[in-house]
Protein backbone atom coordinates (compact mmCIF):
# COMPACT_ATOMS: atom_id res chain seq x y z
CA UNK A 1 0.00 0.00 0.00
CA UNK A 2 3.20 2.19 0.41
CA UNK A 3 4.77 1.72 -2.72
CA UNK A 4 1.01 2.50 -4.54
CA UNK A 5 0.68 5.62 -2.64
CA UNK A 6 4.22 6.57 -3.44
CA UNK A 7 3.79 5.99 -7.13
CA UNK A 8 0.55 7.87 -7.25
CA UNK A 9 2.55 10.48 -5.50
CA UNK A 10 5.25 10.56 -8.15
CA UNK A 11 2.61 10.29 -10.87
CA UNK A 12 0.22 13.01 -9.38
CA UNK A 13 4.11 15.06 -9.23
CA UNK A 14 5.04 14.43 -12.86
CA UNK A 15 1.92 15.83 -13.82
CA UNK A 16 2.06 18.87 -12.18
CA UNK A 17 5.65 19.36 -13.34
CA UNK A 18 4.63 18.84 -16.59
CA UNK A 19 2.26 21.64 -16.63
CA UNK A 20 4.21 24.18 -14.49
CA UNK A 21 6.94 23.73 -17.26
CA UNK A 22 4.46 24.47 -20.24
CA UNK A 23 3.39 27.41 -18.04
CA UNK A 24 6.91 28.57 -17.71
CA UNK A 25 7.94 27.72 -21.58
CA UNK A 26 4.36 29.59 -22.84
CA UNK A 27 5.34 31.94 -25.42
CA UNK A 28 1.41 33.07 -24.25
CA UNK A 29 2.90 33.75 -20.68
CA UNK A 30 2.71 37.27 -20.76
CA UNK A 31 -0.82 37.87 -21.85
CA UNK A 32 -3.40 37.77 -19.06
CA UNK A 33 -5.93 35.84 -18.42
CA UNK A 34 -7.96 33.67 -15.49
CA UNK A 35 -5.39 31.32 -13.60
CA UNK A 36 -6.90 28.01 -14.39
CA UNK A 37 -7.12 28.83 -18.43
CA UNK A 38 -3.29 29.50 -18.61
CA UNK A 39 -2.58 25.34 -17.32
CA UNK A 40 -6.04 23.80 -18.91
CA UNK A 41 -8.42 23.99 -21.15
CA UNK A 42 -10.87 22.39 -18.97
CA UNK A 43 -11.33 25.69 -17.54
CA UNK A 44 -13.00 26.67 -20.73
CA UNK A 45 -14.94 23.50 -20.76
CA UNK A 46 -16.61 24.42 -17.27
CA UNK A 47 -17.32 27.37 -18.03
CA UNK A 48 -19.04 26.68 -21.51
CA UNK A 49 -22.67 28.01 -20.88
CA UNK A 50 -21.73 31.40 -19.44
CA UNK A 51 -18.64 31.60 -21.89
CA UNK A 52 -20.06 34.71 -23.65
CA UNK A 53 -20.57 36.94 -20.44
CA UNK A 54 -17.40 35.83 -18.65
CA UNK A 55 -15.52 36.75 -21.96
CA UNK A 56 -17.24 39.99 -22.09
CA UNK A 57 -15.89 40.72 -18.33
CA UNK A 58 -13.15 39.45 -18.72
CA UNK A 59 -12.28 41.87 -21.35
CA UNK A 60 -13.07 44.52 -19.36
CA UNK A 61 -11.02 43.51 -16.94
CA UNK A 62 -7.94 42.68 -18.69
CA UNK A 63 -7.92 44.52 -22.09
CA UNK A 64 -8.26 43.55 -26.23
CA UNK A 65 -6.62 40.25 -25.68
CA UNK A 66 -7.24 37.82 -22.86
CA UNK A 67 -6.15 33.99 -22.14
CA UNK A 68 -8.11 31.53 -22.04
CA UNK A 69 -6.83 28.38 -22.74
CA UNK A 70 -3.05 27.62 -22.45
CA UNK A 71 -2.99 28.12 -26.54
CA UNK A 72 -5.78 30.16 -27.11
CA UNK A 73 -6.00 33.97 -27.07
CA UNK A 74 -9.72 35.75 -27.32
CA UNK A 75 -9.31 39.05 -28.90
CA UNK A 76 -12.20 42.00 -28.54
CA UNK A 77 -10.87 44.62 -31.04
CA UNK A 78 -13.05 44.29 -34.17
CA UNK A 79 -10.14 46.04 -36.27
CA UNK A 80 -8.37 42.01 -36.43
CA UNK A 81 -11.67 40.80 -38.10
CA UNK A 82 -10.35 41.68 -41.37
CA UNK A 83 -7.46 40.05 -40.75
CA UNK A 84 -8.51 36.75 -38.84
CA UNK A 85 -11.59 35.78 -40.84
CA UNK A 86 -9.84 37.04 -44.05
CA UNK A 87 -11.38 36.13 -47.46
CA UNK A 88 -7.62 34.47 -48.49
CA UNK A 89 -8.70 32.16 -45.77
CA UNK A 90 -5.20 31.76 -44.59
CA UNK A 91 -6.08 31.63 -40.97
CA UNK A 92 -7.38 28.20 -40.82
CA UNK A 93 -10.42 26.80 -38.65
CA UNK A 94 -9.41 25.05 -35.53
CA UNK A 95 -10.12 21.47 -34.11
CA UNK A 96 -12.89 23.24 -32.52
CA UNK A 97 -14.76 22.34 -35.43
CA UNK A 98 -13.86 18.73 -36.05
CA UNK A 99 -16.01 17.96 -33.45
CA UNK A 100 -19.16 17.55 -35.81
CA UNK A 101 -17.20 15.57 -38.35
CA UNK A 102 -18.93 12.32 -39.13
CA UNK A 103 -17.33 8.53 -38.94
CA UNK A 104 -18.39 6.50 -41.44
CA UNK A 105 -17.06 3.51 -42.23
CA UNK A 106 -14.27 3.86 -39.97
CA UNK A 107 -13.60 7.04 -41.80
CA UNK A 108 -13.84 10.61 -40.86
CA UNK A 109 -16.31 12.90 -43.12
CA UNK A 110 -16.25 16.36 -42.96
CA UNK A 111 -18.75 18.82 -44.63
CA UNK A 112 -18.53 22.98 -45.71
CA UNK A 113 -19.14 23.66 -41.99
CA UNK A 114 -16.47 21.60 -39.95
CA UNK A 115 -13.77 20.89 -42.49
CA UNK A 116 -10.62 22.90 -41.78
CA UNK A 117 -9.32 22.55 -45.31
CA UNK A 118 -9.85 25.52 -47.69
CA UNK A 119 -9.83 22.77 -50.64
CA UNK A 120 -12.49 20.98 -49.42
CA UNK A 121 -14.69 24.26 -48.51
CA UNK A 122 -13.88 25.22 -52.20
CA UNK A 123 -14.44 22.32 -53.61
CA UNK A 124 -17.92 21.87 -52.15
CA UNK A 125 -19.31 24.98 -51.81
CA UNK A 126 -19.00 26.08 -55.12
CA UNK A 127 -21.82 24.24 -56.99
CA UNK A 128 -24.13 25.84 -54.22
CA UNK A 129 -22.87 29.34 -54.09
CA UNK A 130 -26.18 30.11 -56.83
CA UNK A 131 -28.11 28.75 -54.84
CA UNK A 132 -28.00 30.41 -51.32
CA UNK A 133 -27.99 33.67 -53.75
CA UNK A 134 -30.40 36.31 -53.16
CA UNK A 135 -31.71 36.16 -56.49
CA UNK A 136 -32.28 32.30 -56.05
CA UNK A 137 -33.51 32.54 -52.48
CA UNK A 138 -36.35 35.26 -53.55
CA UNK A 139 -37.17 32.74 -55.96
CA UNK A 140 -38.49 30.56 -52.99
CA UNK A 141 -40.78 33.11 -51.40
CA UNK A 142 -44.25 31.35 -52.17
CA UNK A 143 -42.91 28.22 -50.23
CA UNK A 144 -41.78 30.74 -46.96
CA UNK A 145 -45.09 32.43 -47.62
CA UNK A 146 -46.94 28.74 -46.89
CA UNK A 147 -45.16 28.24 -43.58
CA UNK A 148 -45.92 31.95 -42.30
CA UNK A 149 -49.86 31.04 -43.31
CA UNK A 150 -49.84 28.13 -41.29
CA UNK A 151 -48.08 29.61 -38.73
CA UNK A 152 -50.72 32.45 -38.04
CA UNK A 153 -53.38 29.97 -38.27
CA UNK A 154 -51.75 28.16 -35.39
CA UNK A 155 -51.31 31.23 -33.53
CA UNK A 156 -54.61 31.99 -33.41
CA UNK A 157 -56.19 28.55 -32.94
CA UNK A 158 -53.75 27.99 -30.03
CA UNK A 159 -53.71 31.65 -28.42
CA UNK A 160 -56.65 33.71 -29.32
CA UNK A 161 -59.91 32.37 -30.57
CA UNK A 162 -62.24 30.18 -28.76
CA UNK A 163 -61.58 28.74 -25.37
CA UNK A 164 -57.83 29.56 -25.78
CA UNK A 165 -58.13 33.11 -26.44
CA UNK A 166 -55.86 35.37 -24.10
CA UNK A 167 -53.36 31.75 -23.47
CA UNK A 168 -49.66 32.88 -23.23
CA UNK A 169 -47.68 32.37 -25.97
CA UNK A 170 -43.94 31.36 -25.38
CA UNK A 171 -42.43 32.47 -28.18
CA UNK A 172 -39.11 30.63 -27.74
CA UNK A 173 -40.75 27.53 -28.65
CA UNK A 174 -43.26 29.15 -31.57
CA UNK A 175 -40.48 31.11 -33.47
CA UNK A 176 -38.44 27.55 -33.36
CA UNK A 177 -41.41 25.55 -34.59
CA UNK A 178 -41.57 28.52 -37.63
CA UNK A 179 -38.48 28.37 -37.98
CA UNK A 180 -37.79 24.73 -38.44
CA UNK A 181 -41.12 24.47 -40.51
CA UNK A 182 -39.89 27.37 -43.20
CA UNK A 183 -36.24 25.66 -43.81
CA UNK A 184 -38.27 22.09 -44.75
CA UNK A 185 -40.51 24.04 -47.14
CA UNK A 186 -37.61 26.25 -48.54
CA UNK A 187 -35.46 22.40 -48.76
CA UNK A 188 -37.99 19.97 -49.92
CA UNK A 189 -41.30 21.51 -50.42
CA UNK A 190 -42.95 20.36 -47.16
CA UNK A 191 -43.32 20.81 -43.58
CA UNK A 192 -42.01 18.99 -40.41
CA UNK A 193 -45.41 18.74 -38.42
CA UNK A 194 -43.93 21.13 -35.52
CA UNK A 195 -46.64 24.25 -36.11
CA UNK A 196 -49.08 21.95 -36.50
CA UNK A 197 -48.21 19.44 -33.28
CA UNK A 198 -47.36 22.90 -31.49
CA UNK A 199 -44.61 20.93 -29.90
CA UNK A 200 -41.66 18.58 -30.41
CA UNK A 201 -41.76 15.74 -32.83
CA UNK A 202 -40.43 12.29 -31.67
CA UNK A 203 -37.66 14.23 -29.88
CA UNK A 204 -36.05 15.53 -32.62
CA UNK A 205 -35.90 19.46 -31.18
CA UNK A 206 -35.06 17.79 -28.08
CA UNK A 207 -32.01 15.41 -29.54
CA UNK A 208 -30.84 18.87 -31.84
CA UNK A 209 -30.48 20.81 -28.66
CA UNK A 210 -28.27 18.03 -26.67
CA UNK A 211 -26.16 17.85 -29.96
CA UNK A 212 -25.31 21.80 -29.69
CA UNK A 213 -24.74 20.72 -26.35
CA UNK A 214 -22.06 18.47 -26.96
CA UNK A 215 -20.51 20.18 -29.98
CA UNK A 216 -20.47 23.93 -27.38
CA UNK A 217 -18.27 21.61 -24.31
CA UNK A 218 -16.09 19.58 -26.26
CA UNK A 219 -15.37 21.60 -28.49
CA UNK A 220 -13.14 23.34 -25.99
CA UNK A 221 -11.10 20.26 -26.06
CA UNK A 222 -11.42 18.74 -29.07
CA UNK A 223 -9.16 15.65 -28.54
CA UNK A 224 -12.06 14.33 -26.24
CA UNK A 225 -14.32 13.23 -28.70
CA UNK A 226 -12.59 10.60 -30.37
CA UNK A 227 -13.05 9.30 -26.57
CA UNK A 228 -17.12 9.86 -26.73
CA UNK A 229 -19.37 10.47 -29.52
CA UNK A 230 -16.60 8.96 -31.87
CA UNK A 231 -15.54 6.12 -29.79
CA UNK A 232 -15.06 3.16 -32.37
CA UNK A 233 -16.26 0.49 -29.47
CA UNK A 234 -18.77 2.61 -27.56
CA UNK A 235 -20.27 5.47 -28.69
CA UNK A 236 -20.61 8.26 -25.60
CA UNK A 237 -22.61 11.67 -25.49
CA UNK A 238 -25.60 12.71 -26.78
CA UNK A 239 -28.61 10.96 -28.72
CA UNK A 240 -27.44 10.48 -32.31
CA UNK A 241 -28.50 12.91 -34.60
CA UNK A 242 -28.98 10.51 -37.44
CA UNK A 243 -32.18 11.02 -37.75
CA UNK A 244 -31.59 14.29 -39.74
CA UNK A 245 -29.38 12.38 -42.09
CA UNK A 246 -32.43 9.27 -42.81
CA UNK A 247 -34.93 12.39 -43.16
CA UNK A 248 -33.40 14.29 -45.55
CA UNK A 249 -32.46 10.77 -47.27
CA UNK A 250 -36.62 9.70 -47.34
CA UNK A 251 -37.28 13.39 -49.51
CA UNK A 252 -33.89 12.80 -51.75
CA UNK A 253 -34.66 8.84 -53.05
CA UNK A 254 -38.19 8.97 -53.95
CA UNK A 255 -37.55 12.57 -55.98
CA UNK A 256 -34.68 10.80 -57.37
CA UNK A 257 -36.87 7.74 -58.62
CA UNK A 258 -39.78 9.92 -60.30
CA UNK A 259 -36.95 11.47 -61.98
CA UNK A 260 -38.90 14.96 -61.68
CA UNK A 261 -39.12 18.02 -60.01
CA UNK A 262 -40.66 18.92 -57.05
CA UNK A 263 -44.43 20.88 -57.15
CA UNK A 264 -43.23 24.42 -56.38
CA UNK A 265 -39.01 24.27 -57.11
CA UNK A 266 -37.07 24.13 -53.53
CA UNK A 267 -33.40 23.65 -52.65
CA UNK A 268 -33.49 19.97 -53.35
CA UNK A 269 -34.63 20.64 -57.02
CA UNK A 270 -31.24 22.69 -57.65
CA UNK A 271 -29.09 20.03 -55.08
CA UNK A 272 -29.93 17.43 -57.89
CA UNK A 273 -29.48 19.54 -60.53
CA UNK A 274 -25.80 19.93 -59.87
CA UNK A 275 -25.23 16.33 -60.04
CA UNK A 276 -24.85 16.75 -63.90
CA UNK A 277 -22.93 20.00 -63.32
CA UNK A 278 -20.43 18.57 -60.50
CA UNK A 279 -20.53 14.78 -61.67
CA UNK A 280 -16.89 14.53 -59.70
CA UNK A 281 -18.34 16.62 -56.50
CA UNK A 282 -21.85 16.29 -56.11
CA UNK A 283 -23.47 12.90 -55.31
CA UNK A 284 -26.57 11.47 -53.21
CA UNK A 285 -24.23 11.64 -50.23
CA UNK A 286 -23.22 15.25 -50.69
CA UNK A 287 -27.15 16.62 -51.65
CA UNK A 288 -27.80 15.21 -48.29
CA UNK A 289 -24.75 16.77 -46.56
CA UNK A 290 -26.41 20.47 -48.03
CA UNK A 291 -30.06 19.00 -47.14
CA UNK A 292 -28.28 18.90 -43.53
CA UNK A 293 -26.23 22.05 -43.45
CA UNK A 294 -29.80 23.72 -43.84
CA UNK A 295 -31.98 21.74 -41.45
CA UNK A 296 -29.52 21.47 -38.50
CA UNK A 297 -27.52 25.41 -38.69
CA UNK A 298 -30.14 27.27 -40.69
CA UNK A 299 -33.24 26.44 -38.64
CA UNK A 300 -31.95 27.63 -34.45
CA UNK A 301 -29.96 30.71 -35.70
CA UNK A 302 -33.22 32.04 -37.46
CA UNK A 303 -34.97 31.14 -34.48
CA UNK A 304 -32.67 32.98 -32.16
CA UNK A 305 -32.68 36.20 -34.12
CA UNK A 306 -36.84 35.65 -34.21
CA UNK A 307 -36.80 35.91 -30.57
CA UNK A 308 -34.34 38.58 -29.93
CA UNK A 309 -36.01 40.90 -32.14
CA UNK A 310 -39.59 40.24 -30.65
CA UNK A 311 -37.66 40.64 -27.26
CA UNK A 312 -35.96 43.86 -27.64
CA UNK A 313 -39.12 45.63 -29.42
CA UNK A 314 -41.37 44.21 -26.53
CA UNK A 315 -38.93 45.53 -23.86
CA UNK A 316 -38.67 48.88 -26.11
CA UNK A 317 -41.95 49.90 -26.29
CA UNK A 318 -41.04 53.17 -28.90
CA UNK A 319 -38.72 51.38 -30.96
CA UNK A 320 -41.71 48.47 -31.19
CA UNK A 321 -43.95 51.58 -32.01
CA UNK A 322 -41.61 53.37 -34.34
CA UNK A 323 -41.36 49.78 -36.34
CA UNK A 324 -45.29 49.60 -36.34
CA UNK A 325 -45.59 52.98 -37.66
CA UNK A 326 -43.33 52.96 -40.40
CA UNK A 327 -44.54 49.18 -41.62
CA UNK A 328 -47.81 50.34 -41.33
CA UNK A 329 -47.38 54.18 -43.60
CA UNK A 330 -45.32 51.62 -46.12
CA UNK A 331 -49.20 50.17 -47.15
CA UNK A 332 -47.44 46.22 -47.30
CA UNK A 333 -49.81 43.92 -49.03
CA UNK A 334 -49.56 40.30 -47.75
CA UNK A 335 -47.65 38.37 -48.66
CA UNK A 336 -44.94 40.96 -47.37
CA UNK A 337 -42.03 40.44 -50.43
CA UNK A 338 -38.85 40.69 -49.10
CA UNK A 339 -37.86 43.74 -51.68
CA UNK A 340 -40.04 45.92 -50.01
CA UNK A 341 -39.35 45.62 -46.57
CA UNK A 342 -35.57 45.36 -46.40
CA UNK A 343 -35.88 49.02 -47.75
CA UNK A 344 -37.49 50.09 -44.98
CA UNK A 345 -34.16 52.32 -42.45
CA UNK A 346 -36.30 51.97 -39.07
CA UNK A 347 -37.25 48.17 -39.34
CA UNK A 348 -33.95 47.49 -40.96
CA UNK A 349 -31.83 49.22 -37.99
CA UNK A 350 -34.78 47.33 -35.76
CA UNK A 351 -33.27 44.08 -37.30
CA UNK A 352 -29.64 45.30 -37.39
CA UNK A 353 -29.72 46.14 -33.62
CA UNK A 354 -31.19 42.96 -32.51
CA UNK A 355 -28.90 40.83 -34.46
CA UNK A 356 -25.69 42.99 -33.07
CA UNK A 357 -26.77 42.52 -28.80
CA UNK A 358 -28.18 38.47 -29.47
CA UNK A 359 -26.12 37.44 -32.27
CA UNK A 360 -26.98 33.65 -33.54
CA UNK A 361 -23.76 32.70 -32.05
CA UNK A 362 -22.21 33.26 -28.52
CA UNK A 363 -18.20 31.96 -28.95
CA UNK A 364 -15.44 32.42 -30.17
CA UNK A 365 -14.89 31.77 -33.46
CA UNK A 366 -11.89 29.87 -33.42
CA UNK A 367 -8.65 30.16 -35.90
CA UNK A 368 -5.34 29.24 -35.77
CA UNK A 369 -2.49 31.58 -36.55
CA UNK A 370 -0.49 31.06 -39.64
CA UNK A 371 3.33 30.99 -40.43
CA UNK A 372 4.73 34.39 -39.54
CA UNK A 373 2.43 35.19 -36.64
CA UNK A 374 -0.18 38.16 -36.03
CA UNK A 375 1.01 41.36 -34.81
CA UNK A 376 -0.72 43.26 -32.38
CA UNK A 377 -0.74 47.46 -32.54
CA UNK A 378 1.21 46.96 -29.33
CA UNK A 379 4.46 45.57 -30.98
CA UNK A 380 4.10 41.93 -30.17
CA UNK A 381 3.42 38.95 -32.36
CA UNK A 382 1.00 36.36 -31.26
CA UNK A 383 3.19 33.20 -32.35
CA UNK A 384 1.91 30.67 -35.30
CA UNK A 385 0.01 27.84 -34.07
CA UNK A 386 -1.73 29.63 -30.99
CA UNK A 387 -5.94 29.22 -31.68
CA UNK A 388 -7.27 33.19 -31.82
CA UNK A 389 -10.61 34.68 -32.62
CA UNK A 390 -13.35 36.99 -32.10
CA UNK A 391 -16.53 36.39 -30.10
CA UNK A 392 -19.87 38.18 -31.91
CA UNK A 393 -21.15 38.50 -28.64
CA UNK A 394 -18.18 40.82 -27.36
CA UNK A 395 -17.81 42.71 -30.73
CA UNK A 396 -21.50 43.15 -30.93
CA UNK A 397 -20.85 45.44 -27.30
CA UNK A 398 -17.35 47.51 -28.26
CA UNK A 399 -18.01 51.01 -27.23
CA UNK A 400 -15.44 51.79 -29.58
CA UNK A 401 -17.43 50.80 -32.51
CA UNK A 402 -20.99 51.65 -31.03
CA UNK A 403 -20.47 54.01 -28.50
CA UNK A 404 -20.77 54.17 -24.87
CA UNK A 405 -24.20 52.89 -24.94
CA UNK A 406 -23.37 49.47 -26.60
CA UNK A 407 -24.81 47.46 -24.28
CA UNK A 408 -28.31 49.08 -24.68
CA UNK A 409 -30.83 48.58 -27.39
CA UNK A 410 -31.20 51.56 -30.04
CA UNK A 411 -32.18 50.78 -33.47
CA UNK A 412 -31.38 54.78 -34.31
CA UNK A 413 -27.28 54.10 -34.00
CA UNK A 414 -27.84 52.55 -37.34
CA UNK A 415 -29.77 55.86 -38.89
CA UNK A 416 -28.22 59.05 -40.04
CA UNK A 417 -28.54 61.39 -36.93
CA UNK A 418 -29.78 64.89 -37.60
CA UNK A 419 -26.84 67.04 -38.57
CA UNK A 420 -24.82 64.11 -39.55
CA UNK A 421 -22.49 64.47 -42.73
CA UNK A 422 -22.87 61.97 -45.54
CA UNK A 423 -19.38 60.82 -44.69
CA UNK A 424 -19.51 61.02 -41.10
CA UNK A 425 -22.03 58.58 -41.31
CA UNK A 426 -20.61 55.94 -43.54
CA UNK A 427 -17.52 56.44 -41.83
CA UNK A 428 -19.57 55.48 -38.79
CA UNK A 429 -21.59 52.57 -40.09
CA UNK A 430 -18.21 50.67 -41.85
CA UNK A 431 -16.67 50.49 -37.85
CA UNK A 432 -19.83 49.04 -36.39
CA UNK A 433 -20.80 47.16 -39.48
CA UNK A 434 -17.05 45.97 -39.17
CA UNK A 435 -17.94 44.83 -35.49
CA UNK A 436 -21.01 42.71 -36.59
CA UNK A 437 -19.92 39.37 -36.74
CA UNK A 438 -23.05 37.86 -37.09
CA UNK A 439 -22.55 35.80 -39.65
CA UNK A 440 -18.89 35.22 -39.45
CA UNK A 441 -16.99 36.67 -42.17
CA UNK A 442 -14.33 36.12 -44.64
CA UNK A 443 -14.39 32.80 -47.18
CA UNK A 444 -15.96 31.17 -44.45
CA UNK A 445 -18.57 33.60 -43.79
CA UNK A 446 -22.66 31.62 -43.66
CA UNK A 447 -23.46 30.63 -46.47
CA UNK A 448 -27.45 30.48 -45.07
CA UNK A 449 -27.27 34.49 -44.79
CA UNK A 450 -29.42 35.22 -47.43
CA UNK A 451 -32.16 32.82 -46.44
CA UNK A 452 -32.27 33.82 -42.91
CA UNK A 453 -32.65 37.37 -44.18
CA UNK A 454 -35.33 36.60 -46.34
CA UNK A 455 -37.31 34.73 -43.46
CA UNK A 456 -36.73 37.71 -41.29
CA UNK A 457 -37.74 40.62 -43.46
CA UNK A 458 -41.21 38.62 -43.84
CA UNK A 459 -42.23 37.13 -41.01
CA UNK A 460 -41.69 40.06 -38.41
CA UNK A 461 -43.66 42.63 -40.89
CA UNK A 462 -46.74 40.10 -41.25
CA UNK A 463 -46.69 39.35 -37.29
CA UNK A 464 -46.09 42.95 -36.17
CA UNK A 465 -48.97 44.09 -38.87
CA UNK A 466 -51.47 41.29 -38.01
CA UNK A 467 -50.99 41.21 -34.15
CA UNK A 468 -50.37 42.75 -30.74
CA UNK A 469 -47.96 41.27 -28.71
CA UNK A 470 -47.67 41.68 -24.76
CA UNK A 471 -45.38 40.60 -22.18
CA UNK A 472 -47.03 38.76 -19.65
CA UNK A 473 -43.37 39.22 -17.43
CA UNK A 474 -42.55 42.75 -18.17
CA UNK A 475 -39.99 42.96 -15.81
CA UNK A 476 -38.03 39.86 -16.71
CA UNK A 477 -34.57 39.49 -18.21
CA UNK A 478 -34.40 36.48 -20.10
CA UNK A 479 -31.89 34.13 -20.15
CA UNK A 480 -29.17 33.14 -22.87
CA UNK A 481 -27.21 29.98 -22.17
CA UNK A 482 -24.44 29.35 -24.60
CA UNK A 483 -24.49 25.83 -26.83
CA UNK A 484 -22.42 27.69 -29.50
CA UNK A 485 -25.87 28.77 -30.85
CA UNK A 486 -27.54 31.47 -28.16
CA UNK A 487 -30.00 29.80 -27.00
CA UNK A 488 -32.85 31.77 -24.99
CA UNK A 489 -34.71 30.21 -22.10
CA UNK A 490 -38.49 31.52 -22.63
CA UNK A 491 -40.37 34.44 -23.92
CA UNK A 492 -43.94 34.72 -22.35
CA UNK A 493 -46.47 36.71 -24.25
CA UNK A 494 -50.18 37.53 -25.18
CA UNK A 495 -51.44 37.53 -28.57
CA UNK A 496 -54.50 39.42 -29.93
CA UNK A 497 -55.87 40.57 -33.52
CA UNK A 498 -54.87 44.19 -34.24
Amino acid sequence: MFHLALVFLAIVSLVLLWYVGSFIASPLREYPGPFLAKFTDWWRVANTVDSHNIALRLHEKYGPVVRMGPNVLSISDATYAKIIYSTRGNYLKSDYYAVNDIIQNGFRIQNIFSTRSNEFHRKYIRPISKTYSMANILTLQPLADRTTETFCRRLEEEFIDGKNAGRTCNLVDWMLYYAWECVAEVTFDEPIGFLEKGNDIDGMLYTADRALGYFSHVGQMPGLDKYLAKNPYYRLGPPSIDWAGKYAAMRLVPRLQAKQKGKNGDFLDNFIGLKEEYPDTVDENVIVGYMLINLLAGADTTAITLRAIFYYLLKNPAAYANAVKELEAANLQLPIQYAVTEKLPYFSAVVREAMRLNPGLGVMLERVVPAGGLALEDGRTIPAGTIVGLNPWVTGRDKGAFGEDAYEFRPERWLQGDGESDADFTARSKVMKDADLTFGGGNRVCIGKNLALMEIYKIVPTLLLKYKFELTEPDREWRVDCKFFMVQDRLNAKVSRR
